[in-house]
């Protein structure tokens, strides 16, 4: 078991503020993932393959397909947007709290 002054010596690395109460939780729960950590470390795993990914993993790919709509679902968007110049919808901008 972790001692009193290893877990307030982790939350001190870690950048946290323990409160006295939480020191003893810490000290129980941290503990026990080192407990499990422990027995992971006493598998054998000569005969097991190395994965990058548990899941198989394939990238779909897809062609970039200009799709345009109806003229009069098109006429109805603009005509229902705010902010608009001429075909063009004005939003505001994401970065840096900037309106264009």
């Amino acid at each position: 078991m972790l001692t009193r002054d290893e877990v307030i010596h982790i939350a001190k690395l870690s950048r946290l503020h323990l409160e006295e109460d939480e020191i003893a939780e810490y000290q129980e729960q941290l503990s026990s993932i080192l407990d499990y950590v422990n027995k992971l470390q006493s598998l054998d795993t000569a005969d097991v393959a190395e994965l990058q990914h548990v899941a198989e993993l394939e990238n779909v790919l897809r062609e970039d397909v200009e799709s345009g709509c109806d003229t009069d679902v098109r006429k109805r968007a603009l005509d229902n947007f705010s902010n608009k110049q001429d075909d063009l919808l004005e939003v505001q901008a994401v970065f840096e709290n900037r309106s264009v």
